[in-house]
């Protein structure tokens, strides 16, 4: 009896051995398969085949995080409608599970539940079930646990990685975006002895939708531009680009206005098929008639402080790039005084709030140009700016804000 007893822990002991050899070897096939970046499908072949080979597992649902829905990586003997209903079930529980007959029906065909967490958060859940041989049956599944944690935290890592050079790429594109951008809009706006032009621009994000421009006909003619363009990031940019070059190329061909706002709205259209529309505002500025020609088409309304009193410049034309022809267009002149002043903005500027919920209404910017016209037009901007910065606290921006004023001696 002693023999046989000694025989039996001996083949106990081989037995032993010779499944901590085979662990040890797919764990090492499994790591270097990771290091040598083996694609996640292989991956998950390569846990079936150790699950159902080498430990003798009939039935098994590995689920994994992708981005934020969970998915069936890979499954043995599962029947396809299974999956679906079972990931609520294992996000129940944190810890290893040994499933029990109150639990759902469809977890009760498996045996235990393996979550794998990954800095407190759930990235794949295994269902494992029909262990053949259950002698040293906690020593197998403390083992598939381990496997089951490498593997779900190197497609985590994978998942992460590619999630950082997509992001990467992306920021590279937006900072090329917004170089180029950048350089759409005039750097420096010109002053002289009789008139001053000077901007404030500031994207919601890194690139925007808003757009300022100056075009110099002569030394006594020049127009001030603002718009908005629908849409945002790098496809507003490109919008942008296209529209700044129509723009000017267009500007130099037409002695008046509606006939320029008419084929530029025809040449965004070509382009967007009014997907896409612009907002704008065009003002010509005729320092010897001292005359102020526009067309708004259908942007906020800048504001002219003339003969010492507010004028909302609404006349015009409906937004560009929406229909193919503009069903009107009017141009409007207004004769300047000496303390002329014009103030243009995109409604980012109307659409801040406060900590209380307020809007920044256009009330509160009449009385503010009321009080301030009497700035030079940086000194002004600067100045709104600064309140802007006090009155929403520590609300975000919520648009685009661009900002042009224009003083005229």
């Amino acid at each position: 009896m002693a023999i046989k007893r000694e025989i039996d822990l001996l083949e106990k002991l081989e037995k032993e051995l010779s499944l901590k050899e085979l662990q040890i070897k797919s764990l090492l096939t499994i790591t270097q398969a990771i290091n040598d970046n083996v694609p996640a499908d292989g991956l998950f072949n390569m846990y079936r085949s150790f699950l159902s080979w080498e430990m003798g597992i009939t039935k098994m649902l590995l689920y994994v995080r992708d981005t934020e829905a969970w998915k069936v990586a890979t499954a043995i003997n599962v029947e396809e409608e299974v999956g679906p209903n079972l990931i609520e079930e294992c996000l129940k529980h944190k810890r290893l599970h040994t499933i029990k007959e109150e639990d759902h029906p469809y977890l009760r065909l498996f045996d235990i539940v393996i979550p794998v967490f990954h800095k407190d958060r759930p990235i794949a859940y295994a269902l494992i079930g029909g262990i053949k041989d259950k002698e040293d049956i906690y020593n197998k599944i403390q083992f598939i646990t381990t496997i089951t944690n490498i593997i779900a935290v190197a497609i985590e890592n994978k998942r992460l990685f590619k999630k950082q050079i997509k992001q990467e790429r992306l920021n590279k594109e937006l900072e090329l975006a917004k170089n180029f951008q950048q350089m759409l809009i005039p750097e420096k706006m010109p002053v002289s002895d009789f008139f001053e032009v000077h901007t404030y621009y500031k994207p919601h994000f890194n690139i925007g939708g808003d757009y300022v421009d100056y075009i110099k006909f002569s030394e006594e003619r020049f127009a001030v531009v603002i718009a908005d363009i629908s849409g945002k990031g790098i496809a507003a940019a490109l919008l942008m680009s296209n529209f700044q070059a129509m723009l000017h190329s267009l500007i130099f061909q037409y002695r008046d206005l509606e006939t320029f706002v008419f084929a530029l709205n025809q040449a965004v259209y070509r382009i967007t098929k009014s997907d896409k529309f612009i907002t704008f505002f065009i003002a010509e500025i005729d320092l010897r008639k001292r005359e102020l020609t526009y067309i708004n088409s259908g942007h906020y309304p800048p504001l002219l402080y003339n003969n010492k009193k507010i004028t909302t410049l609404k006349t015009g034309s409906s937004v560009i790039g929406a229909f193919e022809k503009l069903p009107s267009i009017q141009e409007e002149k207004i004769k300047l005084s000496s303390d002329a002043f014009l103030f243009c903005f995109t409604d980012g500027l109307i659409d801040l709030k406060n900590e209380a919920g307020d809007y920044y209404e256009e009330e509160n910017l009449h009385e503010f140009v009321v009080k301030n016209n009497n700035l030079d037009a940086e000194a002004f901007n600067n100045k709104l700016v600064q309140l802007l910065e006090s009155f929403k606290g520590n609300e975000e921006y919520v648009d685009d804000i661009a900002l042009l004023s224009a003083k005229i001696y």
